[in-house]
């Protein structure tokens, strides 16, 4: 599903946030992407969304080579790879059903069936009950939770998590934690970053470490 080969990013300047990374992520796996502040976690996520693009390397989604795609395609990738920000990134003047409703609304999914997929999404993570508030009235655990059913309403096959609960106190991180199980559960592959360590121990997963751009661990799930 996901396959890194030789990938490095070096940014203008000379910082070289990925050196030479290599790894596979098989369908339906859900691993985890530590390392310290500044490793380069963020960076392997972007590549993948194709917000960014690599110095060196090839990058693989579902047997798609990215570095091969062209500009008119990169939207079409996206719809296929969910993303969950840190800071949630909700409209705060949209309700909580417009804010999952857009990836469909922008790709142009028939009205009805908009409805009926962000019914299922916000019932999928607890919310159905809040489609009609607005973000700023919720805690941040439900905010995370919003920004969790956008992401997976256009049933993307890969779902990235960018520190999802750098946000948030420890029983609400592993609430959020346990959602990202149970969409596992269900065939989702999901890879996150986190530098949460004790959090990611209570889960059987399997662990890639970086440690200055490099790939320095790659380890598979223990005992919780």
């Amino acid at each position: 599903m996901l396959h890194f080969e030789h990938v490095s990013k070096r940014y203008p300047g000379g910082h070289e946030a990925l050196s030479d990374v290599t790894f596979s992520l098989a369908a339906g796996e859900m691993a985890f992407l530590t390392g310290h502040s500044g490793a380069g976690k963020s960076t392997l996520l972007k590549l993948i969304g194709l917000l960014e693009r690599p110095s060196r390397g090839q990058v693989f989604v579902n047997g798609r080579n990215l570095g091969r795609l062209s500009r008119r395609s990169i939207p079409y990738h996206r719809r296929e790879v969910g993303i969950i920000f840190q800071d949630y990134r909700l409209l705060t003047d949209r309700t909580v059903f417009d804010n999952v409703a857009l990836p469909l609304v922008v790709a142009g999914v028939a009205h009805r069936e908009v409805g009926r997929r962000v019914h299922a999404a916000l019932d999928k993570v607890g919310l159905l009950s809040k489609e009609t508030a607005y973000p700023l009235t919720l805690s941040g655990g439900e905010q995370q939770r919003v920004g969790i059913a956008r992401a997976v309403v256009s049933r993307p096959p890969v779902v990235l998590a960018d520190e999802p609960t750098g946000n948030l106190d420890p029983e609400l991180s592993v609430e959020i934690m346990s959602l990202f199980a149970r969409l596992n559960q269900v065939g989702v592959t999901l890879l996150i970053a986190s530098h949460d360590l004790g959090l990611i121990s209570r889960l059987n997963c399997r662990r890639l470490t970086l440690y200055r751009g490099h790939l320095i661990d790659d380890s598979a799930g223990g005992s919780a």
